[in-house]
């Protein structure tokens, strides 16, 4: 059993989170705890916990967005921390290919790297023009990037970093804002795992394009949605860079 405790976000994809249970529970590193947060909506307001495997719900009556679960994640007791998102279902071998990966960069320095399943590489400030590796492109070795999603995995020190500065915005920007206070206040970088398109059972996410593009996706390509996103996101990234963020291109404003 891996010491690590994994946080499930429910807001409005209550249909997803029996398959995420599953697939954890069936890791070859298995988590020695499985926790939700659920952050209020009415697709969720009527749902019955008690069929679902997990250790810890914590049922907030407020919608917290996408910070709400790393709060939630400081009262976690173990050596790391997994954070899914609600469309992420990762491959059987996903944690044995953080450890593995994890230990790999320690030994080469990196101290307490963060790694996630869909990293992003920026080519200027502007959010929207970035390179994707992981589960998206497919890397078949570990890159450096300047922020990851989807599935973080991460130690529990790394935590501290993070709440080091008020977010820019809480409705957006918590994977940017993450990487950039932990190399800030922890010299701490971000890195997406190895994803080899033979080897999907190493993935973080197996079923993104099936299960994150639907009409509830915060990114999803209405013009209004898709719009505010990336306007959102491109302010967080300037914000960072003008207070000390290095990217990977060395991206200045």
């Amino acid at each position: 059993m891996l010491d690590v405790t994994v946080i499930l976000n429910l807001y409005r994809r209550p249909q997803n989170l029996q398959r995420q249970v599953d697939a954890l529970r069936n890791q070859t590193f298995p988590p020695k705890e499985i926790w939700v947060w659920v952050n209020e909506h009415p697709d969720n307001s009527d749902l019955c916990f008690e069929f679902i495997d997990v250790d810890c719900i914590i049922d907030c009556s407020d919608n917290f967005k996408f910070f709400g679960r790393f709060a939630g994640a400081l009262l976690a007791d173990t050596k790391y921390v997994a954070i899914l998102d609600d469309d992420t279902i990762p491959g059987e071998k996903w944690f044995e290919n953080c450890v593995q990966t994890y230990c790999e960069l320690e030994e080469q320095g990196y101290k307490t790297p963060i790694l996630g399943s869909a990293g992003v590489t920026l080519n200027s400030f502007r959010y929207e023009n970035h390179y994707r590796c992981g589960w998206p492109t497919q890397n078949k070795e570990t890159k450096r990037v300047d922020l990851v999603g989807h599935a973080w995995f991460f130690n529990r020190e790394c935590l501290s970093h993070l709440w080091r500065e008020k977010p820019y915005t809480w409705d957006n920007g918590e994977d940017i804002h993450f990487s950039y206070c932990a190399q800030k206040y922890g010299n701490v970088q971000t890195f997406c795992p190895p994803h080899p398109p033979e080897e999907k059972e190493k993935w973080g996410s197996i079923y993104a394009m099936e299960l994150g593009t639907d009409a509830v996706a915060t990114s999803n390509n209405t013009w209004l949605s898709h719009t505010l996103f990336f306007s959102q996101r491109d302010k967080v990234v300037r914000n960072a860079i003008a207070n000390g963020w290095q990217t990977v291109k060395n991206v200045s404003l």
